[in-house]
């Protein structure tokens, strides 16, 4: 259930509200407490009183003496960081956030900030021959920088999304999913290239994007490359 969680945290931390309530809905298991907690808390971070209301009320159902009497009230206590972390996401374009044992990191195209930036890159360099060798050609289009093809290769490489993703194969349990969440829509390179990428490490890579959920799979899309 706890990866459940995580995924809810994430959904609410990026203001997807009902992306974070259809997501529950299709869970294959029952919601727990912790699950609804979490949706509450969010919904009122964003204003969604309402869907906060709704989850309280399962929440009074299932375990009263999980709600307070601010969360009775329609209050919920905000932590000082998850304002500051709303108010940093709104000003940051092309933003991914990546879920790692319960822990929300954020990446921007062309990052070197995170303190594992060297591995990171490290990484990618490695994994792109080994793309280019089972089919991945790049789509230099989505560069509109006018540079010239290696220069732009390499900006595709260092997308938001992929260093997400890099960070994620160093640091995540070996074969376990790994969950990204964008911002904005996920440009048709990095979508060819998760794909070929889950295909290589053997495993899937979870992406929402302004759009909808990709979950990528040993060389294949969820969406079947429509999205």
């Amino acid at each position: 259930m706890e990866h459940y969680v995580s995924m809810v945290d994430m959904l609410g931390t990026a203001g997807c509200l009902n992306e974070a309530l259809e997501f529950i809905e299709k869970m294959p298991v029952e919601p727990g407490l912790d699950i609804w907690e979490t949706l509450m808390k969010f919904s009122r971070i964003h204003g969604n009183m309402e869907l906060g209301d709704r989850c309280a009320e399962l929440i009074q159902l299932l375990d009263p003496s999980r709600l307070n009497e601010q969360s009775r009230a329609g209050l919920i206590p905000i932590n000082p960081s998850d304002l500051a972390r709303q108010k940093e996401k709104k000003k940051l374009s092309g933003q991914n956030l990546l879920d790692v044992r319960s822990r929300v990191h954020e990446y921007r195209a062309g990052d070197r900030s995170h303190p594992d930036h060297e591995r990171i890159y490290a990484l990618l360099n490695g994994l792109k021959q080994q793309m280019k060798e089972a089919g991945y050609v790049p789509e230099t289009k989505f560069v509109l920088h006018d540079v010239d093809q290696e220069v732009k290769e390499e900006a595709l490489m260092a997308h938001s999304e992929r260093l997400a993703a890099a960070q994620g194969f160093l640091t995540s349990a070996v074969r376990s999913p790994l969950r990204i969440i964008k911002n904005l829509r996920v440009c048709g390179d990095c979508h060819n290239a998760f794909k070929i990428i889950s295909k290589i490490v053997g495993r899937e890579i979870i992406a929402r994007d302004s759009k909808r959920f990709h979950h990528f799979r040993d060389g294949s899309c969820s969406c079947n490359d429509y999205w």
